[in-house]
């Protein structure tokens, strides 16, 4: 007489799928690494406050940089006031609410601060805040 096993053999570990999806992870914060990394490579100091909520940046947000020469950066490319105004009304007519977030220099005029201000507002964007930065402690 002839009995069969019944216990199933034991299963293999397959390491090709586990390996494509650590190169997938790896990929999606590299990338996305890259992104934020745009907003701090620049070299804005930008005000301390000691008020204010620590805000986390908000999804879709668009950074804009003002530099201490007064140039104005978004997304990695140096624009006049004309150009960042036709990119910011095309955003807007696709979003509603759409949030801006000015990075302006601690030495940049306040003039430049409140044309890039109004050119928000001419563009239809009128959720705007402003980055700034907690002073240092005293040692």
């Amino acid at each position: 007489m002839k009995f069969s096993n019944r216990e199933p053999q034991p299963a293999s570990m397959q390491l090709a799928p586990m390996i494509d999806i650590v190169f997938l992870l790896l990929i999606f914060f590299i990338v996305t690494w890259q992104y934020t990394r745009s907003e701090t490579e620049l070299s804005v100091s930008v005000p301390t406050a000691e008020e204010g909520v620590q805000k986390n940046r908000s999804r879709g947000e668009i950074i804009i940089n003002i530099l201490t020469d007064g140039s104005i950066r978004v997304e990695g490319s140096t624009v006049d006031l004309i150009q960042l105004r036709e990119k910011l009304t095309a955003v807007a007519e696709h979003f509603k609410n759409q949030p801006v977030r000015i990075r302006g220099d601690g030495s940049v005029s306040y003039q430049r601060i409140v044309e890039v201000i109004d050119t928000c507002q001419k563009a239809g964007i009128w959720n705007i805040s402003f980055a700034t930065q907690r002073p240092e402690p005293p040692k």
